[in-house]
């Protein structure tokens, strides 16, 4: 009978000749070959299988070790060189969804088998198993070592394609057309800012595993192949850094030309008083009630300070024009 850890297991045998792909058994199935030179990789979807976690590792003859780091769920990113084999931690994100969640993986990696294990159902590695049914390339005459260099390329692939969908650098000057600094607006900066600092966080891990995948000494494990992965993931992190510092210059140019606006609404409104002190000042003076003003009795008095009015105003805008205040 089949148990939920065989349930969320996958099984792929395959060899320069032949393959086989079904689900996974822990009575019929074993990670080590046979010495036939085929490569097996284990799919596990889920870490809450510690007996049968147990029973994997027992039966195949690995590492004990390795149920004490798989009893860890938050080891985030580590590269463990046991004696035999390498056991891999990614913290890696999720991007079948807009919610940028991330999972934990687990590679317990072989010469000839890889046993990958992950929190969440769900990966894009199909490619990778179409290759492989359909013998497409090399892989099927390449080892285990080979198979991790196309799942760790294909996870930062997946960072690339949803990092270009989900920033998009808007060009700074349309947005200081259209946009105002509303709450709305500097949540989505902030927004946008965090999605950053998640793929750049994302990218540095993976960045720093395949470094030290780099550096492992493994019978029968091939280092260059990370060392072209290393400069895939430095191009991306160059980009995300890129980006970055122009958000930044967005941002600091948005608020500039804010400020620069309300300098100049400023400015309007101060020529606007300074304009209309000297009229309210007149006005005020001749708006008094006292008996004794004689300008009050004149005939042209009214017409008179309406003109004298003007002439305020005419001189006041001459001398704003040749300060060139406006």
């Amino acid at each position: 009978m089949n148990t939920d850890f065989e349930e969320n297991s996958w099984a792929i045998n395959y060899s320069p000749d032949n393959y086989y792909n079904r689900k996974f058994s822990l009575q019929d199935d074993l990670l080590l070959s046979k010495g036939d030179k085929s490569i097996t990789w284990v799919n596990t979807y889920g870490l809450d299988y510690m007996e049968e976690f147990r029973q994997m590792v027992n039966g195949n003859e690995l590492d004990d070790f390795l149920l004490r780091l798989l009893l860890n769920q938050k080891l985030g990113n580590k590269v463990i060189h046991l004696e035999e084999q390498l056991f891999v931690a990614a913290r890696i994100l999720k991007t079948e969804h807009d919610s940028m969640e991330s999972e934990q993986m687990y590679f317990v990696v072989a010469k000839d088998f890889i046993w990958c294990i992950q929190e969440k159902r769900g990966d894009h590695f199909d490619w990778i198993r179409e290759r492989i049914f359909e013998n497409k390339g090399i892989i099927r005459k390449k080892r285990a070592d080979y198979l991790l260099f196309f799942i760790l390329e294909t996870l930062i692939n997946n960072y690339k394609d949803k990092y270009e969908d989900s920033i998009e650098m808007e060009n700074a000057l349309d947005a200081i057309v259209k946009k105002e600094p509303t709450p709305e607006f500097m949540f989505e900066v902030e927004q946008k800012k965090a999605i950053l600092q998640d793929f750049k966080k994302a990218s540095q891990g993976l960045r720093d595993i395949v470094v030290k995948l780099e550096r492992v000494q493994l019978k029968g494990f091939h280092n260059a192949y990370f060392s072209e992965l290393r400069e895939q993931i430095n191009g991306l992190i160059t980009d995300i850094d890129s980006d970055i510092m122009e958000l930044e210059s967005q941002i600091n140019l948005f608020f500039s030309v804010q400020g620069h606006r309300l300098n100049e609404v400023m400015k309007t409104l101060t020529i606007f008083s300074v304009v209309f002190i000297p009229l309210t000042f007149l006005a005020g003076i001749y708006g008094m009630n006292f008996e004794n003003m004689p300008e009050l009795k004149t005939q042209y008095g009214y017409f008179i300070l309406l003109g004298v009015m003007l002439v305020v105003t005419v001189v006041s805008i001459i001398i704003f024009k040749r300060k060139k205040w406006f």
